[in-house]
């Protein structure tokens, strides 16, 4: 992988999980990195442990007035934003306390839990990416990176909110890439590709299960990737973590004009 050097990355939701997985991933690469949280002590106590010039921003991307400071607060500081992760959401366990063990009917789903996640996930992408975009235009190039989950997660019974926030993200990711087709800024999606060891699986939790999960690392490749000049024609892909080298070997083989 290619040094990130002079790239400006944030990610939302950067303190914990994925989001910190791949906010490492890139302050190794040689990105400068803000990583953002509700809590401002929690995103200062990331960044330091990131090192570096790393910053720690609290925002909470349900806010537009939040997200437009940290946004602005980022510029100020970076110059500018090359790299967006649409990161920030909330898990099941935060929505059903026994999950996994128990697949909670949605109407059990207390519908301010319900809002939450939806407002997280889903009009927090649409926030961040408002307010992001209007900078990368103006530079003629950015990355927007927004993170989803398995197909089968969108749909499977327990997983309202949770699944159908997934949906959401890929349908609006879809439209933000055909609106910014041409422009310079790119849209791409990026999942794990199963669950993963992020703490939101009990200690309980049948040994099976655990031994299933994904490493948070498995992110940090593809981040790197798509942060790079490597990817800068990359635009409107569906990338899942746990199988990138083989999406990279297709890719290349296409590029090559072979028949896959």
């Amino acid at each position: 992988m290619e040094s990130l050097d002079g790239c400006r990355a944030v990610v939302t939701g950067g303190t914990s999980g994925l989001g910190w997985a791949m906010a490492e991933a890139l302050v190794n690469a040689g990105a400068t990195v803000a990583v953002t949280s509700r809590s401002r002590a929690s995103a200062e106590a990331a960044a330091g442990q990131l090192g570096g010039t790393a910053i720690g921003l609290e925002s909470d991307v349900r806010d537009e007035r939040s997200v437009a400071e940290a946004v602005d607060t980022v510029v100020d500081r970076f110059g500018g934003i090359d790299l967006l992760v649409n990161n920030a959401g909330f898990g099941m366990r935060t929505v059903n306390a026994r999950f996994p063990a128990y697949a909670q009917p949605f109407w059990e789903v207390d519908p301010q839990a319900f809002q939450d996640v939806l407002d997280t996930k889903v009009t927090g992408v649409f926030l961040v990416a408002r307010a992001v975009v209007p900078y990368m235009l103006a530079a003629g190039s950015g990355r927007i990176v927004n993170i989803s989950m398995s197909e089968s997660t969108m749909t499977r019974a327990g997983f309202v909110p949770y699944g159908p926030s997934g949906a959401a993200i890929e349908a609006m990711s879809r439209i933000m890439a055909a609106e910014l087709a041409g422009t310079g800024v790119t849209v791409n999606l990026l999942l794990p590709g199963g669950a993963t060891a992020t703490g939101m699986v009990p200690g309980d939790a049948p040994e099976e299960f655990k031994a299933r999960l994904l490493e948070p690392s498995v992110m940090g490749a593809p981040i790197i990737w798509l942060a790079s000049s490597a990817s800068a024609d990359v635009h409107d892909e569906r990338i899942i973590a746990n199988e990138f080298d083989e999406w990279l070997t297709r890719r290349a083989g296409l590029d090559a004009g072979d028949v896959i």
